[in-house]
């Protein structure tokens, strides 16, 4: 059990360890338990499981799906006291928080930065986000491997737009001449 004296009055972003594969059941969980008390309803906030949408190929075709950025893992935007702890900590499919003997720590602001969180507990929209990302910065050379340019070789990205998953590349199409392109993200591939 956390010691009192590690509570902090003001809401910050923990993590709860949960079994792998239970995540959605420990967020429903304990959504269930703040819509049924008070109190919990002013010291949980908000609780995720953050996904990131990826391209899976399977049998030769590319199908969009959600795939959980920390399997067994819940955030949580909470003010930690004894109750809310509690609740939390003796949800069926919850192991216990992260942190040194399963004390909460919070998560900093910087670590929170990368999901779009900001410190507040606001969660940037969709709309906010990025979109697309790849592992390919400007200036880098790329192989072009599918679509309309696929065969045409390898080019140097001079633009990324992130917004629409699309790279300007500047390739050779006719000898000694480079031509810039639009280029899908998926059909790129770092050299």
């Amino acid at each position: 059990m956390a010691d009192k004296n590690d509570y902090i009055k003001e809401p910050r972003w923990y993590v709860a360890h949960t079994y792998s594969g239970y995540e959605k059941k420990v967020l429903s969980s304990i959504e269930k338990a703040v819509q049924n008390s008070d109190d919990l309803k002013e010291s949980i906030l908000q609780i995720l499981v953050p996904t990131e949408e990826v391209i899976e190929v399977k049998n030769g075709k590319q199908k969009k799906a959600q795939k959980k950025l920390f399997p067994g893992y819940v955030l949580l935007y909470m003010i930690m006291n004894e109750r809310s702890w509690f609740v939390v900590r003796n949800i069926r499919g919850v192991t216990g928080f992260v942190g040194p003997e399963s004390k909460p720590v919070p998560l900093t602001p910087e670590e929170m930065a990368p999901f779009g969180i900001r410190e507040d507990g606001t969660v940037l929209k969709k709309e906010e986000m990025p979109k697309f990302a790849i592992d390919v910065e400007e200036g880098e050379r790329v192989r072009i491997i599918d679509g309309d340019w696929k065969g045409k070789g390898e080019g140097t990205v001079k633009k990324l737009d992130d917004e629409t998953g699309t790279a300007l590349v500047g390739i050779e199409i006719i000898e000694g001449r480079e031509t810039v392109v639009e280029v899908d993200y998926l059909d790129i591939q770092k050299m």
